[in-house]
């Protein structure tokens, strides 16, 4: 690993597009929890399904359109957004089992650690943040810890759920790292469509494994799957891959936790699902925090940036 350069990272700039697709991506992102609530259906099967649909929509687009691209990245390029994949898959198959070994409240906290399993990535990477950063990051998730109102219960099932969560955080955070990298070669629809192919090929291998029905929903179910598909997936997630060309990981994986705030007023509005009101002081902090690591990021440069030997067009 290289050791930190002294100079500002050469990342782009991250214009009105960037800002709008973040905008995007965050809504899209937050109507996951809702849809898949409303969904007669396991989660992992949903998080198979749409991954699987995702990757058929894009498949025909990267084979007609990406095929020199291809050729281009080659084994390493491609290994890289397949590993990306595997972070995606293990994330989904880590923390969908926690919500039902421990509290969903102690899930989605832990989980919601992901900013700073993403700081610790930086760190190791060589890359240093700077401390209004880390302050930004401490706040939003001890905002997302509040919002959920976590409740840690003491049984060896409920731990192990806990662990779970735990891991799923990690993954969520190994995945936008892997990502951030891979985009920094890879245009957003050729590291789009390898990467939720393979995380939809592992995840049918788990659900295959553990015996997890996929067929034989109610037509609402198959329409929410494809609400996801559209969603959360193709727009949400493949909005962030486009974003991270040009906004560090850090921030992106802190900007994610707006989907707690976005996904109580969806909740709210669709669901039914009255946010108490102890959550909003937690779901302020959230707002706090990623405002501080917004302004902390663009005011210290961020990030150094990883060495790159080309960098593609952040085309969609």
């Amino acid at each position: 690993m290289p050791p930190p350069s002294s100079t500002p990272p050469s990342r782009p700039p991250a214009g009105p597009l960037t800002v709008a697709a973040l905008a995007v991506a965050v809504l899209a992102i937050s109507s996951s929890a809702p849809l898949i609530a409303y969904a007669a259906a396991p989660a992992l099967a949903i998080a198979f399904w749409r991954n699987a649909f995702a990757a058929t929509v894009l498949a025909p687009v990267v084979t007609a359109a990406r095929r020199p691209e291809l050729s281009r990245l080659g084994r390493r390029g491609v290994l890289a957004c397949a590993l990306a994949g595997v972070a995606l898959a293990a994330h989904f198959a880590t923390w969908v089992p926690s919500a039902k070994l421990t509290t969903i409240a102690a899930s989605t906290a832990l989980v919601a650690t992901q900013p700073v399993w993403q700081g610790l990535i930086a760190l190791a990477q060589g890359r240093r943040l700077p401390r209004l950063v880390w302050v930004g990051i401490g706040v939003a998730v001890a905002g997302a810890a509040a919002a959920t109102g976590t409740d840690f219960a003491a049984s060896g099932r409920a731990f192990a759920g806990d662990l779970l969560a735990l891991a799923g955080g990690v993954m969520a955070a190994l995945y936008t790292a892997l990502g951030e990298r891979a985009r920094a070669t890879t245009s957003t629809t050729t590291y789009t469509a390898i990467c939720y192919g393979t995380c939809a090929v592992l995840l049918l291998a788990v659900c295959l494994v553990g015996g997890v029905p996929l067929h034989r929903y109610p037509a609402t179910t198959w329409l929410a799957i494809a609400a996801l598909t559209v969603g959360p997936q193709l727009l949400g997630h493949s909005m962030f891959n486009y974003a991270l060309h040009k906004v560090a990981a850090t921030t992106v994986s802190v900007l994610i936790l707006l989907e707690v705030p976005g996904s109580a007023l969806i909740g709210w509005l669709w669901l039914g699902q009255v946010p108490r009101l102890g959550q909003v002081p937690g779901l302020a902090l959230i707002l706090a925090g990623v405002v501080v690591v917004v302004v902390g990021a663009r005011g210290a440069g961020a990030e150094r940036r990883l060495p790159v030997e080309r960098q593609l067009p952040a085309e969609v």
